[in-house]
């Protein structure tokens, strides 16, 4: 029988976040994914402190972008890649009413750290934006499919990771401890995403599913060096690559690709810019959201060495250090969690 002291299940952007606090406080583990869920992979990796279509900050903005630094430093020299490239996000206006709002925006003092008061202008012919940019401050890309692909070579180098799909049947709880096949652990936390909807023992929790679909293009001509927001995001990568996305769609569950999809990206697309690309890659997956859009945090309320860690949303590389950190701290010293995350926050 080996000995842990956590079993984690899912090795997303919630499981490497859970495991990178586990190992700054060398605590043992086990990995088990089955690599179904695809969200943080095909997740375009911002980090903003802003929410653009309301000009509001985002939950705890300050006490994640603290974090975000610090934590992918420490990734990029632990699996010797580049994993953080800060990039300002532009805004692009469409009328003078909307550069009103944004300057109103950046008097806001919960944003004037954020928002630079200026308009940028447009000094590429190759994007439409007559009205300029609004410029967000303190952003960036993190490169999640790098960072999931080394991360899970090195747990494997490790002999941490488990590629199988998980049996929630096979957990034998015992007052101390959990059990799985021939582990035995202190705790078990689960970070399935949307995986979740199959385990009994948090699928009661509200997670809703949104499928998004993102296209990668090749824009030799284009040679932007910030993130667009306007209808779509636009995001450098590298070799002449951009990122366009993300599509919503409530009703498909599968990690398919559509041309409906596709269809509506490069519709979009027609809007923002007018060089030639190329269509080089086409992904989906499906985000796990939760309806006060804000994580699913905590422990089982029966079973007390059980705990859940999913839920992240669309700024997973941003929240997902901040709640990892909080759960590690309950589960380990007994520190209560901040109601906002608490799944005690939908229990009757």
């Amino acid at each position: 029988m080996k000995e842990v002291d956590y079993i984690i299940v899912g090795c997303g952007l919630a499981g490497v976040s859970f495991c990178e606090e586990l190992r700054a406080h060398e605590k043992s583990f086990v990995m088990f994914d089955d690599q179904s869920q695809q969200a943080s992979i095909v997740a375009a990796g911002l980090y903003n402190p802003v929410i653009l279509k309301r000009f509001t900050a985002v939950w705890k903005a300050k006490e994640q972008l603290e974090m975000v630094n610090s934590f992918y430093e420490r990734l990029e020299k632990l699996l010797g890649v580049k994993l953080d490239y800060k990039l300002p996000v532009y805004r692009r206006f469409s009328s003078i009413g909307e550069q009103n709002d944004w300057f109103n925006a950046s008097d806001n003092p919960y944003l004037e750290n954020y928002l630079s008061p200026q308009v940028i202008p447009n000094h590429n012919s190759e994007i439409d934006a007559s009205f300029g940019f609004g410029k967000v401050l303190e952003s960036g890309r993190i490169d999640t499919s790098t960072l999931l692909t080394h991360y899970k070579l090195f747990l494997k180098t490790n002999n941490s990771y488990c590629t199988e799909t998980f049996d929630h049947a096979a957990v034998k709880h015992h007052e101390n401890e959990v059990i799985y096949k021939n582990i035995t652990a202190k705790y078990i936390v689960f970070a399935e995403g949307f995986g979740m909807m199959k385990n009994p023992f948090f699928k009661d929790l509200p997670l809703n599913e949104a499928k998004g679909e993102v296209l990668t293009i090749k824009a030799p001509q284009l040679k932007m060096e910030f993130i667009l927001k306007a209808s779509v995001f636009l995001v450098p990568e590298l070799d002449d690559c951009y990122s366009v996305g993300a599509t919503y769609n409530w009703e498909d569950k599968t990690n398919d690709i559509t041309e409906t999809a596709k269809t509506e990206l490069l519709d979009k697309l027609k809007t923002l810019i007018s060089c030639d690309y190329e269509v080089v890659n086409q992904a989906a997956g499906i985000r796990p959201t939760v309806m006060d859009r804000k994580p699913l945090v905590g422990r089982h309320p029966k079973y007390d060495n059980m705990a859940i860690l999913n839920g992240l949303g669309t700024r997973g590389v941003m929240i997902g250090p901040y709640v990892a950190k909080q759960l590690f701290l309950n589960l380990e010293k007994g520190i209560p969690l901040e109601a906002e995350i608490d799944i005690k926050r939908f229990q009757k």
